[in-house]
């Protein structure tokens, strides 16, 4: 059904605000009565088709920087070399799927995925926010900026927002864990020379549903040597390879501190509350603030989380699985954590050390594709797999590799050879939670360049993924002008991706 979200006051004519408000979001919406009526139906049909709601946890890996299709999994054999590049592909479990040969672990799990190789959209810059909410546009100011009101909540955001005010159908974990927490680190927190970037975070929602993050404790053991025009990195990165000591804690927000007993934080805790209580007398209680710091005082006190994120409890081979990593050991930490009740888990490939890292390959691009991005990547998504499987698990944890967009078809002539920013085609990879296992959706042309069958854009991809969670994709939000702001706007559900 259609919801506009907030309290249901009665007007003096006995209309409620919620009725009027969708009333008026129709109109801004441009759908009339008929409009309404038909995409009701279309709802309630949507609601009894079995894939809906069968994803009970999401785990979501964004490769932030983007990787090229033509070395993940839309290989070109018979382009010219300027097109193909100077690495081979290799059979996949498949058929018709050829992947880079670098990703020999990933071949072998590709029968219990599907590949969409039409992505397309019309932003080829850095749109996490794009890629990840329901924005409808996006642009460099926006991107660089994520305190611009006119963001939109990320996914993982508004699904906790939504399983926490009880507005679907499925609860959330009821507060024993956080739905919507995020690794290794704070998003673009691990750059230097730039503002950090926008996209996973509350938005209109407020702080309060931004994602909880983690903190990486541990050591870096292998180099990494990347550039960025005339600056260049050539120092160890966690991303190549970690100590296996390494471990993920929540971040030092929610962390006591030393000399910081739990007795002494009830006191503090007491203390607080009088003086709330005071001024919630005069002033309306800031309800997000409040959910905030209640969350935090919960996870201090609470040993789910703690128990989630020990990684060390896991057999050294199967961490080695994963690859030791820092992205390897956040994809079993996410494990763990929808393991132990979370619902919503990401974990980003970030950029580290020079701007304009990760997997943004305008330079040195097959030097960094060899060496420090698609082993450790091929380890941590075989692995990911392997153990949702092996445990149970797929079938119910949506797992998806988004970025922003691809890489161009042709190599450029900077030093080192690169891909450029290339939105117009690129691929996307998905398993479990109601996804069809073994299939293809989409076609690009012999260069990889354009789509040529089954478009599907990022839109449609957080609409699958919506539903999926049991949750309609053209549920309204109000932002904070009460205006009603659809989940996804222009998106529909990819019926080809479910199983």
């Amino acid at each position: 059904m259609l919801n506009i979200l907030g309290s249901p006051r009665k007007l003096c004519d006995g209309v409620t605000r919620r009725e009027m408000l969708t009333a008026g979001g129709l109109s801004m919406l441009g759908l009339g009565l008929s409009d309404y009526v038909r995409l009701q139906e279309a709802q309630a049909a949507q609601t009894r088709d079995r894939s809906f709601g069968q994803a009970k946890a999401c785990i979501l890996l964004f490769l932030y920087g983007s990787p090229s299709q033509l070395e993940l999994a839309d290989q070109k054999p018979d382009a010219p070399i300027e097109i193909r590049g100077e690495l081979g592909s290799i059979r996949s479990t498949l058929p018709g799927c050829d992947v880079c040969e670098l990703l020999p672990a990933t071949s072998r799990v590709m029968d219990r995925m599907t590949v969409v190789r039409s992505m397309t959209h019309p932003h080829p810059i850095h749109g996490v926010a794009y890629a990840t909410t329901g924005i409808s546009n996006i642009e460099v100011s926006m991107e660089l900026s994520p305190r611009d009101g006119r963001h939109h909540p990320y996914i993982g955001s508004a699904a906790d927002y939504l399983w926490r005010n009880n507005i679907v159908g499925r609860s959330g974990s009821g507060g024993r864990i956080p739905d919507n927490i995020a690794l290794p680190f704070q998003f673009s927190s691990q750059r230097v020379g730039e503002v950090p970037r926008a996209g996973p975070y509350g938005a209109f929602l407020g702080n309060a549903y931004n994602p909880l993050w983690t903190e990486f404790q541990g050591r870096a053991t292998k180099v990494a040597v990347k550039t960025l025009q005339d600056q260049r990195f050539e120092d160890v990165e966690p991303y190549v390879g970690v100590s296996n000591d390494s471990k993920f804690s929540l971040a030092s927000s929610t962390n006591l501190g030393p000399g910081l007993t739990l007795d002494r934080l009830d006191q503090r805790r007491s203390l607080l509350q009088q003086f709330d209580q005071a001024r919630w007398q005069n002033d309306a209680a800031p309800q997000n603030l409040d959910r905030y710091r209640e969350m935090a005082y919960s996870l201090i006190g609470s040993d789910r989380i703690h128990r989630a994120l020990d990684i060390a409890r896991e057999p050294l081979s199967l961490r080695d699985s994963y690859g030791m990593t820092i992205f390897g050991q956040a994809c079993l930490s996410a494990r763990r954590l929808v393991e132990a009740g979370s619902k919503f888990v990401s974990v980003f490939w970030d950029e580290y050390g020079l701007a304009g890292s990760g997997w943004d390959t305008h330079w040195d691009h097959y030097s960094r594709m060899r060496n420090e991005l698609m082993p450790g990547f091929d380890l941590a998504l075989a692995g990911l797999l392997n153990d949702l499987d092996q445990r149970g698990m797929l079938d119910d944890t949506l797992v998806m590799v988004l970025s922003e967009h691809g890489r161009t078809p042709r190599l450029n002539n900077a030093r080192g050879g690169g891909r450029d920013h290339w939105s117009q085609a690129y691929t996307t990879l998905f398993a479990g939670g109601g996804i069809a296992r073994g299939r293809v959706v989409g076609r690009t042309d012999r260069h990889g360049a354009t789509v040529t069958d089954r478009p599907v854009s990022p839109k449609d991809v957080l609409a699958t993924a919506y539903h999926l969670l049991g949750i309609d994709p053209h549920t309204l939000l109000a932002d904070r002008t009460g205006r009603p702001i659809p989940l996804v706007q222009d998106g529909t559900v990819v019926r080809e991706m479910l199983g």
